[in-house]
């Protein structure tokens, strides 16, 4: 057993506790590495899958037009299809816009006074 002194305890303290936080930033950064790349390709597939979907759509809708030609001209089934699907977009830009405006701007006003309230209280105590 070797007598080592304070200094040499703390010193070889300091090293480990280093190495150990230097240990766990790289597993961390290696673990965020993977998730990404699963994330990543996660995400193309998502997009793979909405273009295939909305190339159903576009079927989808031909059938619609396809089917109204039946009963009226084709040229006033496709104007019929057309018109219900610009209100179908009027009203979703309304009520996205309005989304929109609700979160403008993009700031956390809670946070922010929350960051506020707690400097205040830090001031008020150091001045005490």
């Amino acid at each position: 057993m070797s007598d080592a002194g304070t200094g040499d305890l703390v010193r070889q303290a300091a090293d480990q506790i280093s190495r150990l936080v230097r240990d766990e930033l790289a597993l961390a950064r290696a673990e965020m590495v993977e998730k990404g790349k699963r994330a990543g390709t996660g995400a193309g597939l998502l997009g793979g899958g909405g273009i295939v979907a909305l190339y159903g759509v576009a079927a989808l809708l031909a059938a619609v037009v396809l089917g109204l030609a039946e009963a009226m001209p084709a040229w006033l089934s496709a104007l019929i299809v057309a018109a219900a699907l610009f209100a179908a977009a009027a009203v979703l830009a309304v009520i996205g816009r309005r989304r929109v405006a609700q979160g403008v701007p993009p700031v956390p006003l809670e946070a922010a006074r929350s960051v506020q309230a707690d400097i205040e209280e830090v001031r008020g105590r150091a001045q005490r």
